[in-house]
């Protein structure tokens, strides 16, 4: 009776932990007191039910319980967080979609008709099933969020072994794909001009170094921009160029005769050492032409997520659609490209071909509209690739100086990129004839690294089907990263490569 007395004259403080939908409380997070005894246990417990389920829809509406680094607020990445479905379908399209498409027919001599088509379809399903999970993983574990592809990287390898495999392919595809859109960008603007002014610019009265002085001033310009959000129009302005520059080449190009020499023989070479190393190029081209995978993260970092509205929900609505009209360009650039030029298609793709074979066919408003379509669409992805490393610069000064970059400082940083990825352009010329060992020691970023990131971190039951698929994408992945490097090796030796410093062609 007396501990009855004294347990009615007051009731005791429990703990009940809250955890919606099956998820732990985070590790700092306190679960709120409520009452037992008296009137909190009468009716069978209701109170506490209603305790329960009002702060269970309070976290639902408000968030994950996420915890936050503050430096995040002052980063380009992640300091807004409004975006939505439409600007995961831009970015994703701007970042997926570009001047490497071009070059798919490229890889058809060597595999010919079936094979080709049978390789570029099997790669864009694997790219977008290594997509669906990156997209997945974002929020993997309860209360975090990996917002750029090295820190996934770190949760799944470890913190120095994530930082080894994925620092540098994640650099190399952010800088180095600055680097060749400079390049890209101002050839096509010199290209431009010449077919603007005909015969009265002949010669040109502006060097190609030149050319890529005026890309890059522009690209710096459009750079000033603060955060990825506030790039999404521009985004859109570059998906939307893609589309209309790819559709243009292909269009124009079959509604063209063919040269008369065109053949569709499968290139045969004279060694089967030969005939492995052009079949390996071949499939690089395809495997390169699917990219933006290093973004993926980065762009649903700008998304806001609650347990009631995730945000993988839209971001993946969003690469849905984006990788849909990826689809409706890439294939008929392939096979179009491949048709209407066949074994003659020259180094520089379906677009220098249309230039070369029909530049005196077509009018020469038509030509150098998507000429200057391709201009567009490298200004565009200019900035979307070089966000990363924006963010980069911002970090390592927020963290030095515990304060957010100004407009001066942040502005400072992006001219001396820019200027800086000219300066190497310029500088290291030859730097294309490694693009093929470089892009083979990427490839893992888009085909073995999410699947290797699914199995540490979600762990399949051993010997289920979704352990058998992750490990053997991921394998077969990283044996076609391997086999791409050697092939680059070998192209190099087999070609030779010219050490020009300060040369640009």
């Amino acid at each position: 009776m007396a501990a009855m007395a004294e347990g009615a004259g007051e009731p005791e403080l429990v703990s009940i932990p809250v955890t919606p939908r099956g998820l732990s409380t985070p590790e700092g997070m306190s679960t709120p007191p409520v009452r037992r005894g008296g009137a909190a246990t009468s009716g069978a417990g209701t109170p506490v039910r209603r305790v329960v389920e009002g702060l269970r829809g309070y976290l639902e509406e408000v968030g994950h319980l996420t915890r936050l680094n503050p430096q995040d607020a002052w980063l380009p990445i992640t300091e807004s967080r409004s975006g939505n479905a439409s600007y995961a379908a831009f970015h994703s399209l701007n970042a997926g979609l570009g001047f490497q498409a071009l070059l798919l027919p490229l890889a058809f001599p060597a595999l010919g008709w079936s094979w080709g088509i049978i390789s570029l379809t099997g790669a864009y399903f694997w790219q977008l099933y290594t997509l669906s999970i990156l997209v997945k993983l974002h929020e993997a574990v309860p209360g975090r969020r990996y917002n750029r592809y090295v820190e996934l990287a770190q949760a799944a390898f470890g913190e120095k072994l994530g930082v080894w495999l994925a620092l540098f392919p994640t650099i190399y595809l952010s800088a180095g794909t600055a680097t060749a859109l400079i390049l890209v960008g101002g050839e096509t603007m010199k290209l431009f001009y010449q077919i603007v002014c005909g015969p009265l610019c002949t010669p040109s009265p502006i060097s190609t170094v030149e050319w890529y002085l005026v890309f890059t001033s522009l690209a710096v310009i459009l750079s000033q921009l603060p955060n990825l959000n506030s790039i999404a129009g521009l985004s859109l302005i570059g998906g939307a160029t893609a589309i209309m520059y790819c559709t243009m080449s292909w269009v124009l190009s079959v509604s063209q005769q063919r040269p008369a020499a065109v053949s569709y023989e499968q290139v045969r070479s004279t060694s089967f050492g030969s005939s492995l190393f052009s079949t390996l190029n071949a499939l690089g081209i395809i495997a390169f032409a699917f990219r933006g995978h290093n973004l993926s993260l980065e762009i649903q970092a700008t998304m806001p997520s609650t347990f009631k509205h995730p945000a993988h929900v839209p971001m993946w609505r969003g690469a849905k659609a984006a990788y849909l009209l990826i689809a409706m360009c890439i294939f008929p650039v392939a096979i179009g490209g491949y048709w209407a030029y066949g074994n003659m298609m020259p180094p520089g793709g379906i677009l220098t071909a249309l230039y070369i074979f029909h530049g005196h066919d077509i009018s020469r408003g038509l030509l150098a509209a998507t000429f200057l379509l391709v201009v567009f669409n490298c200004l565009s992805s200019f900035q979307i690739y070089s966000m990363p490393v924006f963010d980069s610069f911002e970090a390592f000064y927020t963290g030095r100086t515990n304060r957010p970059c100004s407009v001066w400082v942040r502005s400072g940083f992006r001219i001396f990129y820019g200027f800086i990825s000219l300066f190497i352009g310029i500088a290291l010329p030859f730097l294309s004839s490694l693009a093929g060992l470089l892009g083979g020691l990427t490839l893992p970023v888009t085909f073995a690294y999410p699947c290797f990131m699914w199995i540490c971190i979600k762990k399949p039951e051993r010997f289920s089907y979704s352990w058998y698929v992750n490990w053997g994408l991921a394998l077969l992945g990283t044996a076609f990263s391997l086999a791409s490097s050697v092939g680059g090796v070998w192209s190099i030796i087999n070609t030779g490569m010219k050490l020009k410093f300060f040369k640009p062609n």
